[in-house]
């Protein structure tokens, strides 16, 4: 057999390996089919909730918005000249999206060295720890999803300097993370 083509055979095997950890849950519309389908999600909301205060609906739908549920997502590449990639928008990774300063800040408050944006558990700590400081800042409440939500996207200085108003599709994005906060809400009540 030539190197080249077990080179070949053995990166297809790794491809076919690779993906399903983080992939997204099925029918992101049903709070209920999600638990259902990724048990230690809920685990994991119920903990940061215990923790925190912020209720599961309103991390639920903020990570909807911030990755999809999907472990591993990343912001898209810049590129020079259309074509050229020079790196990525951010260093937002996982499923909060944490950024690297923000995440590092966290594991120093919170969450230790082992702590892993694209692991469930540590990404639902995150938000909990996040809100609940925004929270204690900003005195916006844990169940206001919006309002969190727009802290959360701008920052804690950004939202007090209120520059979402200069960003209507960010206030329609807030908007639409209350909306699926609430949906979630009802959805979770009726689970069994």
């Amino acid at each position: 057999m030539s190197r080249t083509f077990r080179a070949s055979i053995l990166l297809l095997f790794l491809a076919s390996c690779g993906g399903g950890k983080f992939s997204a849950p099925r029918e992101l519309d049903d709070a209920c089919a999600i638990v259902n389908q990724r048990p230690e999600y809920l685990r994991a909301f119920k903990a940061a909730e215990r923790k925190w205060g912020v209720p599961v609906n309103v991390l639920m739908a903020t990570i909807y918005q911030e990755s999809k549920f999907i472990g591993n997502a990343r912001t898209g590449h810049r590129y020079v000249l259309g074509i050229i990639p020079m790196g990525r928008q951010s260093s937002a990774y996982g499923y909060s999206q944490a950024l690297d300063g923000t995440w590092d800040e966290y594991r120093d408050d919170e969450g230790g060295r082992g702590a892993r944006r694209d692991r469930i558990k540590d990404a639902a700590d995150f938000m909990g720890w996040y809100m609940a400081e925004t929270e204690e800042f900003l005195g916006i409440p844990l169940w206001d999803a919006e309002n969190q939500y727009l802290a959360y996207h701008e920052g804690r200085t950004g939202f007090a300097n209120q520059s979402y108003n200069s960003k209507p599709w960010l206030v329609e994005v807030a908007d639409e993370v209350d909306q699926r906060s609430e949906l979630y809400a009802a959805q979770l009540q009726g689970c069994r």
